[in-house]
């Protein structure tokens, strides 16, 4: 994903994600047409002086920032600090591109070189030619990465041209997300001509005024933060649905905190005004406490009320996003270059074979441009919009469902036309090929890795969610976490920052573990338990989840690594799962559950953990565990055995026992 350098700071968010459409860097003047000139020089005051023999490291097409800073020997910290310097704002899980990537590791003394996408060798015949397409003298021959880079188009200021804003609507299930998509479409008048919609593609465009606008239908604000974690920044601007008559409530929450995690704009629709019973006053007091404070009250986000029932207030909304859109003055794109876009949704037509939902972030996709998306390549062999009508090419911003690929994409991967489908190939097999050695996994920030980071010194800001059993426990948590932010800044004399990005009430969720992938943050439980989704989810993405039921526990930890004074995180670890088929009663020994063990091994020295569905039960240790009439000390996937549990008689058939061992973590995960 390429980074623009000279996006202003002030809007570097908008601009880190327009400059992430385009593909490559913008620079200051045109390449030369001739084939033999070499590209100019980059500025030299964008970065600190190299040493005079740079280290020389290879580095793939995409690296995320914290990959990079591993391969440098830095600090993540310290490529964050590079590129803010730039004028650019970048999370630890961003994906940047090879041009960005090298500038950073110039200026810690780095010599960058792209990884061949093919050997010499390995290039057809064909391929083997120089910029302009002649054959290339002998021992020039080309790799396939360099002859995509040298037939690219730079772009410059001149060549942004404003393109619609893209909104993602988000909010509380029952407050009326759905409704308020319906009224949208509704009101533009060009789809009620056109015979209303006719294909669900994910996104729809609608015009207000001679000014179009695109919306992303997704499912919630967890797809929209899925996306996020892979990489995909396709959201300008978001629109959260709150109900006059019902107010702030658990998922408005979450889905403040995914908005923010992705740095962009709010917009708060308050819809079902017409309800009797309707509060608009308490809706803005509720969400000014969360920081979203009226403009009419002074503050900066826009409030409209609406209802989606009697389709009030949607042609002021759609104005309150384009006047948002227009002060950003960051939504614009190329058109005259080759398409770059994300995909949003994907699935397998029985008539058509493949297809995906694309939306175009700059650039223009036409009918017949080849074109690769993580690791699927093809040839777009038909195009369709919102409305199911057949097209030729889609602009930036516009959404459009298309045909012709090799297989089914996934969503939140990244589309580029390239070349040829010969390029298109070869890139497919390099993506999928990088996706099967890392395992396609983001890793979420650790505390030990705030820890190693507070060791050496490296100012930093650290991110948490904080879940806890109620709101008396959840207050003063959260009121003491921010306490120790001017508390140790006096004391080290440094700026150490710590920012809850979400606070809730509850066990740990997946959508909480998604915020956590997305933004790099660790997950504080107090008094809590993590439903099995979401550690499930979490093992996977090794986001770090920490539980409490002693307040002065979790804020010593936190204070600690702040300090850099950590110890060792002790985690729990799942080994294995057995579910219970029935019960005996034994005298002097009580109630014994015969069990089969479905996953991992049952052993008798665990702590066990039983489950109802999603409700534990009790926590405890093992009383026995017997295989037939023998005392054992584990038991297999597969076998069955009984099981005693200390404290615990209430065996159903069904339930679920956990077996639990603690390890001590003595190294960032």
């Amino acid at each position: 994903m390429a980074v623009e350098t000279k996006t202003p700071a002030k809007h570097s968010a908008q601009g880190n994600r327009n400059s992430g459409r385009s593909g490559e860097p913008r620079r200051d003047a045109p390449r030369s047409s001739g084939p033999s000139q070499p590209k100019p020089p980059r500025p030299a005051e964008s970065k600190p002086a190299k040493p005079a023999e740079a280290k020389v490291i290879e580095l793939p097409e995409s690296i995320s920032l914290r990959d990079l800073a591993t391969k440098i020997n830095v600090s993540p910290i310290n490529v964050i600090r590079e590129l803010m310097q730039n004028g650019v704002m970048a999370t630890i899980n961003q994906q940047l591109d090879f041009d960005t990537a090298a500038i950073v590791a110039s200026a810690f003394g780095w010599e960058a070189r792209p990884i061949p996408v093919v050997v010499e060798s390995q290039i057809p015949e064909e391929v083997a030619v120089t910029p302009d397409g002649k054959p290339a003298p002998v021992g020039k021959v080309m790799t396939l990465k360099q002859r995509l880079l040298a037939k690219e188009q730079a772009e410059n200021e001149s060549a942004l041209k404003p393109r619609p804003p893209v909104v993602t609507v988000m909010g509380h299930v029952d407050h009326g997300k759905t409704s308020l998509l319906d009224a949208i479409r509704k009101t533009d008048v060009a789809s009620a001509e056109a015979g209303g919609i006719t294909q669900h593609i994910g996104a729809y465009m609608v015009e207000h005024q001679g000014k179009k606008v695109t919306f992303i239908d997704t499912p919630g604000h967890e797809a929209f933060t899925a996306m996020r974690a892979r990489g995909a920044q396709v959201t300008d601007i978001a629109v959260l649905v709150v109900a006059a008559d019902d107010g702030v409530m658990p998922q408005t929450r979450e889905a403040i905190a995914h908005a923010r995690a992705a740095q962009v704009p709010i917009i708060v629709a308050i819809n079902k005004i017409d309800k009797p019973n309707a509060n608009p006053e308490l809706v803005k007091k509720e969400l000014s406490e969360l920081g979203l404070v009226p403009d009419e009250w002074g503050g900066n986000t826009l409030f409209i009320p609406v209802s989606a029932k009697q389709r009030k207030g949607i042609e002021d909304l759609i104005e309150g996003i384009l006047l948002v859109a227009e002060s950003l003055d960051t939504i614009k794109a190329n058109p005259n270059r080759r398409a770059v876009g994300t995909i949003i949704e994907s699935r397998l037509s029985k008539s058509k074979g493949a297809m995906a939902t694309v939306l175009v972030q700059n650039g223009t996709l036409n009918v017949g441009d080849a074109f690769v998306a993580g690791g699927v390549y093809g040839r777009v062999r038909a195009m369709f919009d919102f409305r199911g009508q057949s097209v030729k090419k889609a602009g930036p911003s516009v959404p459009v469902s298309i045909t012709g690929m090799s297989e089914v994409p996934i969503a939140g991967d990244i589309l580029e036309v390239v070349e040829d489908e010969r390029a298109a190939r070869a890139l497919a097999a390099q993506n999928q090929a990088k996706r099967e050695r890392e395992g396609n996994v983001q890793r979420a920030t650790s505390l030990e890795q705030y820890f190693a980071m507070a060791k050496a010194s490296k100012a930093k800001k650290m991110f948490f969610i904080v879940k806890a059993d109620n709101q008396g426990s959840l207050q003063p948590i959260v009121e003491q976490l921010q306490k120790l932010n001017s508390t140790l800044s006096s004391e080290k004399g440094e700026e150490i920052r710590l920012e809850v990005i979400h606070q809730g009430t509850g066990d740990v969720t997946e959508s909480d573990v998604n915020l956590a992938i997305a933004s790099g943050a660790v997950i504080l439980g107090y008094e809590v338990q993590v439903d099995t989704a979401a550690r499930r989810k979490a093992e996977s993405n090794h986001v770090d989840i920490r539980l409490y039921n002693v307040i002065y526990n979790l804020l010593e930890d936190v204070e600690l690594a702040m300090k850099g004074m950590l110890a060792p995180k002790v985690i729990e670890k799942v080994v294995g799962t057995a579910e219970v088929r029935q019960t005996f009663k034994i005298p002097k020994v009580g109630i014994i559950a015969g069990v089969r063990v479905t996953n991992g091994v049952a052993m008798r020295n665990a702590k066990v953990r039983i489950l109802r569905g999603d409700q534990v039960l009790h926590t405890g240790a093992v009383a026995s565990l017997k295989r037939l009439t023998e005392d054992v000390k584990e038991v297999r996937q597969g076998f069955e055995c009984g099981i005693g549990i200390e404290g615990f008689e209430g065996f159903k058939p069904g339930d679920i026992i956990e077996f639990i061992v603690q390890e001590e973590q003595t190294k960032p995960a």
